[in-house]
């Protein structure tokens, strides 16, 4: 974000360290890993993937289960002990459980990601579109972004994030919501 938002808009801390130093500080949970699961489960699943699931879903009218939030799953993940959690990257039993019904092509395989393939290459009307609304005069007045990125990234418009993210898509469709809702 340093790279990409202008000194103006940054704040002197992190706010997210701070937000999970936080989590992390309250009483009940008697190691990290037990802190961990606390915040994952009463902030980070209830704002980011089951909302999302939950959202698309419901505006298509479908139902969609998410299994592994099971209730009684989650109360049996969270009476193991922490070496059995750990295991494997955090994920040992179930891929131990899995082991019996699925090949190991399936259970060992890399993390994947699934960007929407035009999003990893971008090339004329699209990034004609982003480069309007990022040089346009509402853009230049908010001064969100620094210039001089703005520039590098339609320069390299398939420039990616480490996440295999386009960076100059993030920002771009950033400013287009910005600027659809007058802000």
């Amino acid at each position: 974000m340093a790279e990409a938002v202008s000194p103006d808009y940054q704040v002197d801390h992190d706010v997210s360290r701070k937000f999970v130093a936080d989590w992390f500080e309250r009483s009940g949970a008697p190691t990290p890993v037990d802190r961990a699961l606390r915040l994952d489960t009463h902030v980070m699943l209830v704002e980011d993937p089951v909302k999302r699931v939950d959202n698309t879903t419901m505006a298509w009218g479908l139902e969609a289960r998410v299994p592994f939030l099971d209730h009684e799953l989650v109360e049996l993940a969270t009476a193991c002990p922490t070496e059995l959690l750990l295991a494997e990257g955090g994920k040992g039993i179930l891929k131990d459980l899995a082991r019996e019904v699925l090949p190991h092509e399936v259970i060992d395989r890399p993390k994947g990601y699934f960007p929407v393939p035009p999003l990893i290459h971008l090339e004329g009307p699209y990034v004609d579109l982003l480069g309007d609304a990022l040089r346009s005069p509402a853009a230049v007045d908010r001064g969100l972004f620094r210039p001089e990125h703005v520039s590098h990234l339609l320069d390299n418009p398939n420039e990616l994030t480490t996440l295999r993210y386009n960076k100059l898509w993030e920002l771009g469709l950033l400013e287009l919501w910005l600027q659809s809702h007058g802000l």
